[in-house]
């Protein structure tokens, strides 16, 4: 039996296989309006295409909490029954497919309120459809990036319930696990790094008053979320920086601490906040969710370049981590997990409309 293509059961939810697709967002929700957040004919296309071509576990993009919490004016949204309406037939056809449905719930912070990135990213002025980002501190992520407003004590818990308002819609919608978007530089990780937290009260200054928020958002979830219901984390596990930032020290003592409020799988990327460059490579964040791994009870799943067929299986199989996702790849190629079981010797589903391909 290969590793990659095991079951496994979290809680009460089963995930056929150990191949899941990561959220990457799609800038593709319309920017205002009534359909403004709610998912298109292209959200059901491109989840859709990933259930039929095998993934286990689909995960979609970072859904803001609220208006405010977009990267983008186009990103999907569940603060409203709309876009639960418009998350609702995609979570029934990854059902139909035998794919376990995810959604990660985001705040984008100081990072929010830019443009498309095929058109460049950059931050939007209000003139331009953007709003003014918030954040821990008065900071800005880099020079072309505006300074945000310092969210109040009264706006964090605020910000908290958002995040209870967006499970509750998720639940709705018929997701069965939600990830809370901690990484790439957006609100939660942003509350956690040194480098972008310079608060003095409550949530700022020593690791445990910078981990506050996030764990406040981790127990207000848990506490709606059902108990037979997986809840992620995805975390960045570096800044790479070399003072001042994030570290994989922090991520091993912040895995212990998801792990005692409820979380029952760290996500483990690296990076997104602070402009530098990343020395990227085949499996180049495999490290830290091994490290995660061994160091703590939290179950993981790694990502970063993960691109061939036995590199994936080997991941999984040394107990580097216990699930594999494939951003670019699954890009590139929907059926990947039907493709890769059938070079490691192993039967899975295949839509039957589909079954002249076996």
């Amino acid at each position: 039996m290969s590793a990659l293509f095991e079951p496994w059961t979290l809680r009460d939810v089963t995930i056929p296989n150990r191949v899941w697709m990561p959220p990457m967002c799609q800038y593709s929700a319309a920017p205002e309006g009534p359909a403004t957040g709610v998912p298109t004919d292209w959200h059901l296309t491109h989840y859709g295409a990933r259930a039929t071509g095998g993934t286990g576990l689909v995960i979609a993009e970072a859904t803001a909490v609220s208006p405010e919490g977009r990267i983008s004016p186009y990103d999907l949204g569940l603060w409203n029954d709309a876009q639960v309406e418009g998350f609702r037939r995609i979570t029934r056809f990854l059902t139909e497919q035998g794919t376990v449905p995810a959604v990660q719930l985001a705040h984008a912070g100081r990072k929010a309120s830019t443009d498309r990135t095929w058109k460049g990213g950059a931050p939007l002025a209000p003139e331009e459809g953007g709003w003014r980002p918030v954040g821990p501190s008065a900071l800005a992520f880099d020079e072309r990036h505006p300074v945000p407003d310092e969210l109040t004590t009264a706006q964090i818990g605020d910000v908290v319930q958002q995040f209870v308002d967006g499970a509750r819609r998720a639940l709705a919608a018929g997701f069965e696990v939600v990830e809370l978007h901690g990484a790439h530089g957006y609100l939660i990780h942003e509350f956690l790094s040194p480098h972008s937290n310079h608060r003095t009260d409550a949530y700022g200054g020593s690791f445990d008053n910078r981990a506050r928020f996030a764990l406040e958002v981790v127990d207000a979830v848990r506490a709606v979320w059902p108990e037979d219901k997986p809840l992620f984390f995805r975390v960045s596990a570096t800044d790479w920086l070399e003072e001042d930032g994030w570290t994989a020290d922090d991520t091993v003592r912040l895995a212990r601490d998801l792990h005692a409020h409820g979380v029952d799988l760290v996500d483990v990327s690296t990076g997104g906040n602070a402009p530098v460059r990343i020395p990227t490579g085949p499996g180049y964040q495999v490290p830290f969710a091994a490290r995660v791994k061994a160091e703590t009870p939290m179950p993981v799943a790694a990502v970063g370049l993960i691109t061939d067929v036995e590199q994936a299986e080997k991941i999984v199989a040394n107990g580097e981590a216990d699930a594999v996702l494939l951003g670019r790849e699954l890009l590139r190629n929907p059926s990947w997990a039907r493709h890769a079981a059938r070079a490691l010797g192993v039967e899975v589903r295949v839509p039957h409309q589909y079954h002249r391909s076996v």
